[in-house]
Formats: C-alpha cells, structure tokens, sequence
C-alpha cells in the first residue's frame, strides 16, 4: 500500500478531532468511544493510535478545538461587527438564544463539558485542556471592542454559562426560555427582532450550520 503523506495525515487527524469535538459536546466526554469518533469521521478504529496516544490525548485535542472554534466565533465579530448590535451583545445574543440551547455540538464547550471537567481529576488532559479555553474564553469576552475589566468578563461568562446549562436541562420550554431571556435582560442585551438571517440556521449566510455564539 503507498504511504500516507504527511499533510494527508494531519488532514486525517484534524478530521477526527473536528468530529469528535461535535460529539463530546453532544453526548459528553463519556459518552464517547474511539470507535464511535473514528467512524464519525469516516474512518475505522483500528488507525486510531496512528494519530493519538490515547482517547484522553482525543478528547483533550478535541475539546481545545472546541473551545478554539468559540474563540474564533468572537474574533470574527470583532473583524466584522454587525449591522444592528455592538459584537458584545451580538456574542451575547447567540450565546443566550434558543438555538445555541438546541445545537449543543456545534456550541460553546464551556456550557457542553462542565460536568465533565468537574468529574474529573486535576491534571488530567481533559481538565486542563477545559481550564485552558477557559481562559482565553475570558480573554477574548474582554478583548471585545467594547473592552470590559476581567472582573466584568468573569461575571458575564457565568451568567452566559449558568442559563444555557440550566436552560438545556430544564424540560419545561416556558422556563428554558425564561432562563435565557433572564440572562439577556441581565446583561443588557437588546433581543432586537430575533437571530436573523432566513437560511434556516439562524445565522443567515446560508452554509446550514447554526450560529450558535
């Protein structure tokens, strides 16, 4: 058989870490095997350690990218403010929308892994991994163009976090969205006539994936 190139492998594996951080925050860390990441990504499991040197070293990848994604989310609304709200309260407004509640695999990883961390040791891939993009998630709240002191960043990735886990677990629709509304009101975001865009995903540029924050 010819060999792999190496760009072709890191492809590969950039393949794998992408599904898999969809999953994790889909179905938790947990709940979550080799096998099931591997064939997310169109792959078969016996490859597996040809890429990682353990499902932690997956995971830990995975959630990174997870949290990079949100990151790169808020540095695009810096770059290119929207229309109608500041790129603080548009971040805000996604983050605390029904959609975000109800694409949790393409949203934020802070809200989608917090049990997880919390179960697991400290030291371990994945808790550090999840301190780590806990960080720049703070970072990059304050170095909004609306720079707001830690203290403030710290307070509102709470709230955000807080009423997006609660509303996702609550079975009541009336109080899921209660939660949200009472967190945008928190925080002073103008819900404005909705998310948006009419592709169906809520972020109107038409690619299908929701903009979840």
């Amino acid at each position: 058989m010819p060999r792999v190139s190496r760009a072709e492998a890191e492809r590969t594996r950039s393949r794998v870490v992408d599904h898999t951080a969809r999953l994790i925050r889909e179905k938790g860390a947990d709940q979550v095997s080799v096998p099931e990441a591997m064939a997310a990504a169109g792959l078969t499991h016996g490859g597996f350690y040809r890429h990682f040197a353990s499902k932690d070293d997956l995971l830990a990848e995975a959630l990174t990218a997870a949290f990079t994604e949100r990151r790169d989310a808020m540095e695009q609304l810096a770059d290119q403010p929207p229309a109608r709200r500041t790129p603080r309260a548009e971040f805000l407004h996604r983050y605390l929308s029904e959609l975000h509640r109800d694409h949790p695999g393409h949203g934020c990883a802070a809200a989608a892994l917090a049990a997880d961390a919390a179960r697991t040791e400290p030291g371990t891939p994945l808790r550090t991994a999840y301190t780590a993009g806990l960080r720049d998630l703070v970072d990059a709240l304050a170095a909004l163009p609306e720079p707001a002191e830690r203290q403030e960043a710290l307070a509102d990735l709470s709230t955000m976090v807080g009423a997006l886990l609660l509303a996702r677990a609550s079975q009541d629709p009336d109080l899921s969205g209660e939660f949200l509304a009472a967190a945008r009101h928190r925080l002073a975001v103008d819900d404005g006539d909705g998310d948006g865009g009419g592709d169906g995903d809520g972020d109107g540029d038409g690619d299908g994936e929701p903009a979840t924050a």
